[in-house]
């Protein structure tokens, strides 16, 4: 029966990169899936992060608590919504087309397979390209001083050097599969214990011990936290919501849905694990040590005096954000451009695209006004996790976890109004606590807003929709 469906798929679509994903093709692990997000938690913006909890005033624990907590949520929607993926091979842009229709699903899949993704890819790429001039300059010191004072618009020419280099090893794995990714992420993974554990005991020493670090009180604690908690809660699972989205892009490649399921739950619970442990322990050592946290991971590698030690944590920080960015950027923009233009462009050919499209945003200027960055992604994770709702909500109790897989590809030209009025109206609650300040308690935790909210709504919209037309 499989077998037929998928034979009707290759006969209903013009790219073969949106059809099932053959058996024989599944053969990614528990070991595979305990690994792959590993780029994901441990990266400088995630270290930033955790850096503005301790300046609002949360103590030790209550920080410890709200990344578990977060590690669990976390944890519970990669495999909630990985599972159609693993059960049906199916792609990220096809389960957004059984949801939304063919046509209802251009305007979720635009803002996280093209906008967000592409945007991300930029600015992965070019805060990637850092470390590794900083990691060339260690090694070859006249490297940093190449081409005096030329720039392009504003880049200089080491720099520039470094982001051709990091964009190019993008290209490298696009050509190179879901193998060559596979094999990156076991790579990563002891690296990422062995780097991020040494800085957890570096600064740990730095503070005078284990001791120091637990007895350290913020100042100017925070009373009611348990609403700021969970604030901080949603700040975290909000850099999440498009690998969220788009985590069927890789369970689609998994041998059961168990294997997704055990690998996902573990690897993200161990990692966040260490990475409470790891930036609990650089930002409150660095503190008590010189009197000034340090957030950057980048700068904690500035003061190590072993140039080997240097050399690994610079390496480990690139290949860190080579696996997030091609996990959660590459992958969807290749597939969801191939979605959109299903007879010109194929994966790689999106995937391309993409990464030539995140060169010409120029990166760089970007990242000279943060609070523009951060308010644009603020407004495509308010819109996205509204999304997430109506997948969940659709799949689980719509259609009961069951697809028809020529049915899904055979469908006509539709659009499923239920699914944009619920995303928009959430979005809306989301976002507008921003100039609204009677909604603000609802921006603030904006991510459980969008979904709880879109959840209630479809599911009234869709039962709706049925009772009028029958």
């Amino acid at each position: 029966m499989e077998q037929e469906q998928v034979l009707f798929a290759e006969q209903s679509v013009q790219s073969i990169d949106l059809l099932p994903t053959k058996q024989e093709d599944r053969t990614w692990k528990i070991t595979h899936f305990f690994s792959i997000w590993m780029g994901s938690v441990h990266n400088v913006p995630s270290y930033v992060t955790i850096g503005g909890f301790f300046a609002i005033g949360l103590g030790i624990w209550q920080v410890f608590f709200t990344i578990l907590v977060s590690s669990f949520i976390l944890a519970s929607m990669m495999v909630l919504n990985g599972h159609a993926g693993a059960k049906y091979g199916i792609p990220f842009s096809m389960l957004l087309r059984l949801t939304f229709g063919v046509r209802g699903a251009i305007l979720p899949g635009v803002l996280r397979g093209v906008v967000a993704a592409i945007m991300w890819f930029g600015l992965q790429t070019y805060a990637g390209s850092l470390a590794v001039t900083i990691l060339i300059g260690v090694i070859w010191p006249s490297y940093l001083s190449v081409g005096g004072d030329w720039s392009f618009f504003g880049l200089g020419l080491p720099n520039c050097l470094s982001f051709l280099l990091f964009w190019m090893i993008h290209l490298i794995c696009i050509f190179g599969g879901m193998d060559t990714l596979g094999k990156l992420t076991k790579i990563l993974s002891p690296l990422i214990f062995l780097v991020f554990g040494g800085m957890a005991i570096w600064a740990i020493n730095l503070a005078g011990g284990i001791e120091a670090i637990l007895r350290y009180q913020p100042k100017g604690m925070v009373e009611n936290s348990s609403f700021v908690i969970m604030t901080c809660v949603t700040a975290i699972l909000s850099t999440w919501v498009a690998q969220i989205l788009s985590v069927s892009d890789m369970t689609r490649f998994s041998r059961s849905n168990k294997d997704q399921t055990i690998g996902q739950i573990l690897g993200l619970l161990t990692t966040y694990l260490l990475f409470a442990v790891a930036s609990i322990s650089i930002i409150v050592g660095s503190e008590i040590a010189y009197g000034v946290p340090i957030w950057n991971v980048l700068e904690v590698v500035d003061r190590f005096d072993n140039k080997f030690a240097i050399i690994l944590s610079l390496l480990t920080i690139c290949l860190s954000t080579l696996s997030v960015n091609i996990v959660g950027n590459i992958i969807p923009a290749g597939n969801q451009l191939a979605s959109l233009f299903p007879k010109r462009l194929n994966f790689i050919a999106g995937a391309v695209l993409a990464t030539i499209i995140g060169i010409l945003i120029m990166p760089w200027k970007l990242m000279e006004n943060s609070t523009s960055i951060f308010a644009f992604l603020n407004i495509i994770g308010g819109l996205l996790s509204p999304v997430i709702g109506v997948l969940l909500s659709h799949y689980y109790f719509i259609c009961k976890q069951e697809i028809h897989v020529k049915s899904l590809y055979q469908s006509p030209i539709r659009m499923n109004w239920s699914a944009i009025v619920s995303i928009l109206i959430a979005g809306f609650f989301s976002l507008a606590g921003n100039v609204i300040p009677a909604l603000e308690p609802f921006y603030r935790v904006s991510w459980f807003t969008g979904i709880g909210i879109a959840v209630v709504l479809y599911l009234v919209f869709y039962k709706a929709s049925k009772l009028l037309k029958g």
